[in-house]
């Protein structure tokens, strides 16, 4: 992998998952000076990150425009919870007929990770786990594609959590999580689709209250955090320490 693509791919990791745990709300612009500055990048890299991320459904970047975070409307976002809900099923399906003792280990690990940031009160952790649950869920079926779609579904539904829904419910997400670990390691999936439609259901319900969210904070302390050190010849994005933002008024 070059330089170039390492670089472009790190700042995608970090922006990705700035906006997935909503320290970037919906609607946000993302200038590219900006970018470039705390990522380190020329702005004809910047565009590279922005084209990806646009087409990942996260960003908006219409020509000879600033880029935003994506905002979708509220007939958007019950396409995609519709459309999740049917990859949902799907994964719960092909996750059963591939069952191994290795899955369960797995997924109860990834749910004790979920616990965890939920006794330390820290939201934005423990709104990412909750999601990557559902993406290392989807990487067990054994379908790149599906997993990749079901990823892209994700992390939309998460952006649509910060435009519209009330704050991410922990307590839930790690409960309802260990039911659906404990019926695909039963093989049961009736039960396992059951709380699966339950759980995708009730968090379509928190997301979609168009009760819309403040959007006041500091640009450049958020890309900060997230860019962290960024090393060409790294494959993580090393996360700094994580001062406080204090939101502009």
């Amino acid at each position: 992998m070059s330089k170039k693509s390492t670089r472009v791919d790190l700042a995608c990791q970090a922006l990705r998952q700035a906006i997935i745990e909503q320290a970037l709300p919906p609607g946000t612009k993302l200038p590219e000076d900006e970018l470039g500055i705390r990522f380190g990048m020329s702005r004809t890299l910047v565009r590279e990150v922005l084209a990806q991320l646009q087409g990942e459904g996260l960003v908006d970047a219409p020509p000879r425009r600033t880029a935003t975070t994506a905002k979708p409307t509220l007939d958007q976002a019950r396409e995609i919870f519709e459309t999740r809900k049917m990859l949902e099923r799907e994964v719960v399906r092909l996750v059963i007929g591939r069952w191994q003792p290795q899955f369960g280990a797995d997924l109860e690990g990834h749910v004790r990770a979920e616990e965890a940031a939920r006794q330390a009160g820290d939201a934005r952790v423990s709104i990412r786990l909750a999601g990557e649950f559902h993406t290392r869920l989807g990487g067990m079926a054994g379908n790149t594609l599906l997993r990749r779609y079901l990823s892209e579904v994700v992390s939309r539904c998460s952006l649509i959590l910060a435009l519209y829904g009330r704050p991410h419910s922990a307590d839930c997400a790690v409960n309802e999580h260990r039911e659906i670990v404990a019926a695909l390691r039963a093989g049961n999936a009736e039960a396992a689709t059951k709380i699966m439609d339950h759980h995708i259901g009730g968090v379509e319900q928190r997301a979609l209250l168009d009760s819309g969210r403040d959007a006041g904070f500091d640009l450049g302390a958020v890309l900060s955090r997230y860019a962290g050190q960024l090393d060409a010849g790294s494959t993580k994005v090393a996360r700094i320490s994580k001062p406080k933002v204090r939101g502009k008024r």
